[in-house]
């Protein structure tokens, strides 16, 4: 008897599959999100009442994610307006369990008091100060102590450098078969100064620190399915599986 359920997702596969060999799919995905970095299309979007400064594409990979993995813990470096806390803490309210640690070296008075008066901030937890410093990290580890399942999500400073400071110190929090998710890496695939102002560019951006990571970290690997999945995203080559 034939499965429809699984020929459904085995079609699906087939299809993200056949994305990533899609010439005219692949060019006609790259000119709008050339376009769209450009015109700061990522700052155009809610959760729940919260700028999530996330393109929606993104948004909908990480509920996939959080779905299948189910974690007792999400770490995100990087809080800005605090929509991502709330999306991620809005999904662990829908499984039952969970909570949201978010990191940033300069928590807006205002942010901070939306965030905390947001229905979601009962899974949210919020650290200010550096991510890379070491009291920083020792309060992650301190909080992380008996957490099952965890994923993390870097999306503070985004130059090269800052972001490796990143990975070797958060990847030990993820465990296996989760995700470390790094945003932004689509700096490399942009023009310089597309961003006036920003320290990070072609060459010196997330993309090339991750691609410094996984030589020395076989434990990760990029997960392209994802890519071929989205197409249009800021983290292609960011979502990193931990497969042993």
């Amino acid at each position: 008897m034939n499965n429809p359920i699984a020929e459904f997702l085995k079609e699906r596969e087939q299809r993200i599959e056949s994305n990533g060999s899609n010439s005219p799919l692949k060019q006609a995905a790259e000119q709008f999100n050339l376009e769209s970095n450009k015109s700061q299309y990522s700052y155009n979007f809610s959760w729940m009442g919260r700028p999530i400064i996330q393109y929606p594409q993104d948004m909908i990979a990480m509920q996939e994610l959080i779905w299948d993995i189910k974690p007792d813990l999400i770490i995100e470096t990087g809080i800005a307006h605090g929509g991502s806390l709330i999306y991620y803490a809005s999904l662990l309210e829908l499984i039952g369990k969970g909570d949201v640690l978010g990191i940033d070296i300069d928590i807006r008075a205002h942010n901070k008091a939306a965030i905390e008066a947001h229905p979601m901030f009962k899974r949210i937890t919020m650290i200010e100060g550096s991510s890379i410093a070491s009291d920083t990290v020792d309060k992650v580890k301190a909080y992380a102590a008996g957490k099952q399942t965890i994923m993390v999500c870097l999306d503070s400073n985004h130059t090269h450098e800052h972001v490796l400071n990143e990975l070797k110190l958060y990847a030990p929090f993820v465990t296996k078969d989760s995700y470390l998710v790094v945003f932004d890496t689509i700096v490399e695939d942009m023009p310089d100064n597309y961003l006036p102002g920003r320290p990070w560019k072609k060459g010196d951006n997330p993309k090339t620190a991750v691609w410094d990571f996984v030589k020395e970290h076989p434990e990760f690997e990029i997960d392209h399915s994802i890519d071929n999945k989205l197409l249009i995203s800021v983290a292609p080559e960011g979502y990193l599986k931990r497969v042993k």
